[in-house]
C-alpha cells in the first residue's frame, strides 16, 4: 500500500464523516445534535478506538503480506477467513446485527426476538428530537390514589398514554425508557370490587413501537392486551369488570414482552374489597424493576439496551420506581406512631424481590397481594415475584431512617433501595444506646 493510497483512504473517511454530520444536522438540527452528542460521546470514543485498532491491525497484516510476498502466508490468511465464514454460516440462526449477539436464537411466542435491530437504532437517532426528555423518570412513591370510601359500584375511567422518553437512570447515565404516562412505574390505579373499568390507551405520536396493556386484574384474553394494542398515534379502549379484590401488576404485553417490560412499562392496580381496607396513616407505592444496558453499571452517557443480559437475567440496574435513589432528601416521610402501608410490585422480568425493611418488621403482609385470606404477621422479608405484588404494613415505632431493600443485597449496589424517614421523639424503651460506664453487668452474646 503506497503513501498516496493511504492518503486517499483517509481523505475518503473524512469526507464520509463530514457528509454524515451534515445529514444529521439537517435531520436532527444543530441544537438537538449537540445534546445528543453529549449523551453518546463516551460511546463514540469507544467506537473510534475500536476502528483505530482494527484499521491499524488490518494495515499491519496487509503490510506484512505485501512486504514478504509470501504466497503461503496469503493462503493461510485466506483459509483463516474462509474457515471463519464457514463457522458463521453453519452456526447461523439469525443474521448478525448490533443489538443482539450474532446467531443467538430465542423462542418467544410468534418468534419475536428480544432485540432492537439496527433499523430501530437508525430510527431512534432520526426521531431523537421528538422524544420527551423527562427530568425525573421515577414516580413519587407518595403518588397513591386516596381510599375510595364508598359502598357502591361505579364506572371508573382510566387513561393511559404509552410514551418513549429519555431520562437519567443515575447521574449522567441515560436510558430510553418506555412508559405509561411518562414515568416509571405507571400511575397506581385504584378501583373497587364490582366496578366497571373503562380503559382508554393512547400511544404517543413520538413512539417508535406499538404498545398495549395487560392488567393482571382483568378476566379476559390477554388481560386486555388483545384489545388494546396501539400503533404510534393510535387510541383504543376496552371495558372490564373488577371481579377479584387484590393488588395486581399491569404491564405492556406487546411482543417481545420482556423487552417492553425491561424498558419500564409496568405499574400496579389495587382492586379494593367491597368493605374497603383498614385505615392507615400513610400509603406508599413502590415497584421494583430491572434495566439491562450495554457496558458495566455506571457507564455514563446514553446507554443501549442489552438483550443478551436480559436473556441471562443479569441486570445492570435494579431500581425502586425506575431510577437510582439519591443520597439527598428522602422522598418518603412519616412520624413515630404512624401506621404505614406500602403497595409493592415487581415489574421483573427475571428476579424475585426479597423485600425487607431495615430497622422494622412488617406487622402484616398480604402475601402475593391477595385480599380475602388472613394476612401474615410479624414478617421480616417477603417474596415479591416477577409480575407479582404484595401489600405490607408496619407501625413506625422509633425515629430514624428505615431503608427498604431487596435483601439479595448485592442488588443494593445496583440501586435496589429507598428510604422512609421517620420523624418524632426518641423511644428509649424500644431502642436506645447502652452507657457502658454505668457499672451494670450486661449479658453478652457471641463472645468468649
Amino acid at each position: 500500500m503506497t503513501k498516496n493510497n493511504l492518503i486517499k483512504i483517509l481523505v475518503g473517511v473524512v469526507v464520509v464523516l463530514v457528509l454524515a454530520i451534515i445529514i444529521m444536522l439537517i435531520s436532527i438540527g444543530s441544537g438537538s445534535l449537540s445534546e445528543l452528542f453529549m449523551l453518546i460521546r463516551y460511546v463514540l470514543l469507544q467506537q473510534i478506538g475500536v476502528v483505530l485498532v482494527l484499521a491499524a491491525g488490518g494495515f499491519y497484516i496487509i503490510r506484512v503480506v505485501w512486504r514478504l510476498h509470501s504466497k503461503p502466508l496469503a493462503i493461510a490468511l485466506a483459509v483463516l477467513v474462509l474457515g471463519g465464514g464457514l463457522f458463521v454460516w453453519g452456526n447461523e440462526t439469525h443474521s448478525p446485527h448490533f443489538a443482539m449477539p450474532a446467531f443467538m436464537h430465542t423462542y418467544h411466542p410468534g418468534d419475536h426476538r428480544p432485540d432492537l435491530p439496527l433499523s430501530n437504532i437508525m430510527k431512534f437517532f432520526a426521531a431523537y428530537d421528538n422524544f420527551e426528555k423527562v427530568e425525573d423518570i421515577g414516580r413519587d412513591p407518595n403518588d397513591v390514589p386516596p381510599p375510595l370510601n364508598r359502598d357502591w359500584s361505579e364506572t371508573v375511567e382510566v387513561y393511559l398514554e404509552t410514551k418513549e422518553v429519555i431520562a437519567e437512570v443515575a447521574p449522567e447515565v441515560f436510558f430510553n425508557y418506555w412508559t405509561y404516562n411518562a414515568q416509571v412505574p405507571g400511575p397506581m390505579l385504584r378501583v373497587r370490587e364490582g366496578d366497571t373499568v373503562n380503559v382508554t390507551i393512547k400511544n404517543h405520536e413520538s413512539s417508535l413501537h406499538s404498545h398495549n396493556v395487560d392488567l393482571h386484574a382483568v378476566t379476559g384474553p390477554g388481560g386486555g392486551a388483545t384489545l388494546s394494542r396501539v400503533a404510534p398515534g393510535e387510541t383504543k379502549g376496552f371495558s372490564w369488570k373488577a371481579l377479584n379484590p387484590g393488588l395486581y401488576i399491569y404491564h405492556c404485553a406487546t411482543a417481545n414482552v420482556s423487552t417492553h417490560n425491561s424498558h419500564g412499562q409496568y405499574g400496579l392496580i389495587l382492586v379494593e374489597p367491597e368493605e374497603g381496607l383498614p385505615e392507615v396513616d400513610k400509603e406508599f407505592y413502590i415497584v421494583q424493576g430491572e434495566l439491562y444496558t450495554k457496558g458495566k453499571t455506571g457507564k455514563k452517557g446514553l446507554t443501549v439496551f442489552d438483550s443478551e443480559a436480559l436473556l441471562d437475567g443479569i441486570p445492570d440496574y435494579v431500581t425502586f420506581n425506575g431510577r437510582i435513589e439519591t443520597n439527598g432528601e428522602p422522598r418518603m416521610k412519616a412520624s413515630v406512631g404512624d401506621k404505614i402501608r406500602i403497595y409493592v410490585g415487581n415489574g421483573g422480568v427475571n428476579l424475585i424481590s426479597s423485600f425487607h425493611p431495615i430497622g422494622e418488621i412488617f406487622d402484616l403482609v398480604y402475601d402475593e397481594g391477595g385480599i380475602g385470606s388472613e394476612p401474615l404477621q410479624n414478617i421480616q422479608t417477603t417474596a415479591v415475584l416477577p409480575g407479582g405484588a404484595s401489600i405490607v404494613e408496619f407501625t413506625a415505632d422509633v425515629p430514624g431512617s428505615i431503608i427498604l431493600v431487596d435483601h439479595a443485597l448485592a442488588r443494593m449496589n445496583k440501586g435496589a433501595w429507598a428510604i422512609i424517614e421517620i420523624e418524632g421523639e426518641a423511644q428509649p424503651d424500644i431502642y436506645a444506646p447502652i452507657d457502658m460506664g454505668d457499672g451494670v453487668e450486661h449479658t453478652e452474646y457471641g463472645g468468649h
